[in-house]
């Protein structure tokens, strides 16, 4: 699994304002996830550094696997260099420009020290479905409590999520998929469920894949709380 590029792993890690402010807006003009974003950044950097190949993929649909990294001294142009003679540089034949060499690469830790250093990965939510539609009574009103704002459910399927034109409820937040979770209206009762997620939804302090909706129940999609009532 450790060369898998479709796995993932929970990281934690500082950044600039300004440069997460500007992914944000990335991720609302082009509809896209701000960490699919950032990841393609960081592949993006690291081909041109020399650190991936030119035909690493991260598409589960691709079918390529990852091919063994290039040489350092053969990364950058595509074209051999020739050392000067003096440590911590080189000078390409082709233009003949010194460059500064590749930075050493990290040691490897024991097995036993990575592991230490990893965070506990997120344990998958219980399966879940929604029953099937047997005709039932009419169902109560329901009320979506949200940024001060109070939202009547009447509809079958009232949309969670990031897109503006795709979501009932539109949160502008990069972390937020562009359809993230739905209200589904069933058999005169309701339910949330998670529509696949990056983020997913939780409750009590719990990933949940959905639930039916109960008098005050409340639900977490990353910070922000969305509460329910029927009064």
């Amino acid at each position: 699994m450790a060369n898998d590029p479709t796995r993932k792993t929970l990281r934690h890690f500082y950044c600039r304002d300004v440069l997460w402010q500007s992914f944000e807006r990335m991720s609302e003009a082009l509809d896209r996830g701000v960490d699919e974003l950032v990841n393609e950044a960081m592949r993006a950097l690291a081909q041109q550094q020399g650190f991936l190949p030119s035909d690493f993929v991260m598409s589960p649909a691709s079918g390529l696997s990852q091919p063994g990294l290039p040489r350092p001294d053969a990364r950058s142009e595509g074209v051999p260099s020739q050392s000067d003679g003096q440590s911590g540089s080189s000078v390409s034949r082709s233009t003949g420009l010194r460059r500064p060499a590749p930075p050493p690469l990290p040691a490897v830790r024991n097995t036993a020290e990575q592991s230490a250093s990893r965070p506990p990965p997120v344990p998958p939510a219980p399966s879940f479905s929604v029953p099937a539609q047997t005709g039932g009574g009419a169902a109560p009103p329901l009320y979506l409590l949200f940024g001060n704002q109070r939202y009547v459910i009447d509809k079958e399927q009232f949309i969670i999520g990031r897109g503006n034109k795709s979501s009932d409820l539109p949160i502008r937040d990069g972390n937020i998929s562009r359809k993230h979770a739905v209200v589904i209206r069933r058999n005169g009762e309701y339910y949330i469920k998670d529509l696949g997620s990056t983020n997913g939804i939780d409750f009590n302090g719990e990933r949940i894949e959905g639930k039916k909706i109960e008098e005050g129940d409340t639900f977490s999609i990353c910070d922000y709380q969305l509460k329910f009532t029927y009064h």
